[in-house]
């Protein structure tokens, strides 16, 4: 029954997110919680299959609709999410044993949430200033802190990423929703290995 109920929530989160055009990662994670049949662990690892298996679908529907990227940003920003990913599930896995009762990590985790979702909804509102960042080190830093907040924090992020990259890279917002989904997509693969 609860595979069931997952399921319509991942159906659910993911229809929401390509209405709206974010992804519903940051959606599927905090209904798991809410919903709490499994351990932090647990829910973590079924958000992660589920972001991942939406950021396939998502970069393969973007890709054959003919829209162009420019590779190299491609590269950098997803180099960094690898990265940044198994360095989110490390400290994931650090927090899961420091603290004895897993609620804790999961309090850290709705915190971060609330905070980064509050600066991805004020800087897209409020057309904040950017950087126009273009060196590759930049790319590389971006990546690496978009990809481990998706993992440590078990969602795909879109939003979140969408406003770096926006601010960093003075990007529109449909370019900057292209490279998130490589960010996604490379964040979560490097999760699901350091899981295995």
């Amino acid at each position: 029954m609860i595979g069931l109920i997952y399921f319509v929530v991942i159906v659910l989160a993911n229809t929401v997110g390509a209405i709206s055009g974010m992804g519903g990662g940051v959606l599927i994670k905090p209904i798991l919680d809410l919903i709490g049949a499994h351990s932090v662990a647990g829910i973590s690892f079924y958000s992660t299959v589920a972001v991942f298996t939406m950021s396939i679908v998502s970069t393969v529907r973007q890709v054959s609709s003919g829209k162009s990227l420019n590779w190299q940003i491609v590269g950098w920003v997803s180099g960094g999410a690898v990265v940044g990913g198994i360095a989110g599930n490390i400290v994931f896995e650090i927090f899961l044993r420091l603290f004895e009762n897993e609620k804790h990590v999961q309090l850290i985790q709705i915190f971060l949430t609330v905070l980064t979702l509050v600066f991805a909804f004020f800087y897209t509102k409020h057309h904040q200033p950017k950087f126009h960042l273009t060196s590759w080190i930049w790319y590389l830093i971006c990546g690496g802190i978009l990809g481990f907040l998706a993992s440590f924090l078990g969602i795909g992020g879109g939003p979140i990423n969408v406003s770096l990259l926006m601010l960093m890279f003075a990007l529109p917002i449909k370019e900057a929703t292209l490279y998130s989904l490589s960010t996604i997509f490379f964040s979560q693969l490097a999760k699901l290995v350091t899981i295995a």
